[in-house]
C-alpha cells in the first residue's frame, strides 16, 4: 500500500498543473500576462498560453480594396507595395510569441504555448477537452474588452467548462 502510494506521488509530481491564460493575437496580446505570472507563482504552477487568432479576412478585403483603388489611379507601384506588405506581415516569423515566452521564463515560470484559429469559446472547450492539467482560465483584457465574448458565450462558457473563469479588464484611466 505504502508502494503505491509513493507512485501516485511520484506521478502527480510529474503532472504539473497549470493556469489557462487566453489571449488573442494581436497587439495587446501581453495584457493581463504580469497578472498571470504573479498569480502562478504563488499557486506554484506553470502558464499554458492559448494564443487564438483571429479571421484577418478583413484586414487582406482593406488591403486588396486599398490597392484597387490605387492600380484604379493608375498608381501600380503603389498597389503593388501595398499587396506585398500584406504578404510580408501574414508571412513574418511571429515575435509576439517569443515575447510572451521569454516573459514567463524570466519570471521563473514554466511556459506552454498552444495557437489556435478559430472562435474563442470553442478554442477553449477543445483545449480543456484534450487538457486535464489545467486549474484554472484566465482570459485576458484582449479577449473580453469591445464585446470581443459576448456575456451569453461567458455564460455558456462557464456552465460548460469546469474551472474556475477569471476575466480580466482593462483599467480606466482618469483624464
Amino acid at each position: 500500500m505504502l508502494y503505491k502510494m509513493a507512485r501516485l506521488n511520484d506521478w502527480e509530481v510529474k503532472m504539473k498543473k497549470n493556469l489557462l491564460f487566453v489571449t488573442y493575437h494581436d497587439e495587446d496580446c501581453d495584457e493581463g500576462l504580469s497578472y498571470a505570472i504573479d498569480l502562478a507563482k504563488i499557486m506554484g504552477e506553470g502558464i499554458t498560453i492559448l494564443m487564438v487568432y483571429k479571421n484577418k479576412l478583413m484586414k487582406k478585403f482593406d488591403d486588396l480594396m486599398t490597392a484597387i483603388t490605387f492600380a484604379e489611379a493608375g498608381e501600380d507601384e503603389i498597389a503593388k507595395s501595398i499587396m506585398l506588405d500584406s504578404k510580408k506581415e501574414a508571412d513574418r516569423p511571429d515575435e509576439k510569441l517569443n515575447f510572451l515566452i521569454e516573459k514567463c521564463r524570466e519570471s521563473g515560470v514554466d511556459v506552454n504555448i498552444q495557437t489556435v484559429k478559430m472562435d474563442i469559446v470553442s478554442a477553449i472547450k477543445d483545449f480543456l477537452g484534450q487538457k486535464t492539467a489545467i486549474d484554472m482560465v484566465l482570459l485576458s483584457p484582449s479577449v473580453t474588452n469591445n464585446g470581443n465574448v459576448t456575456a451569453k458565450e461567458l455564460q455558456r462558457l462557464v456552465k460548460t467548462v469546469s474551472r474556475p473563469i477569471v476575466t480580466m479588464t482593462k483599467q480606466a484611466h482618469a483624464v
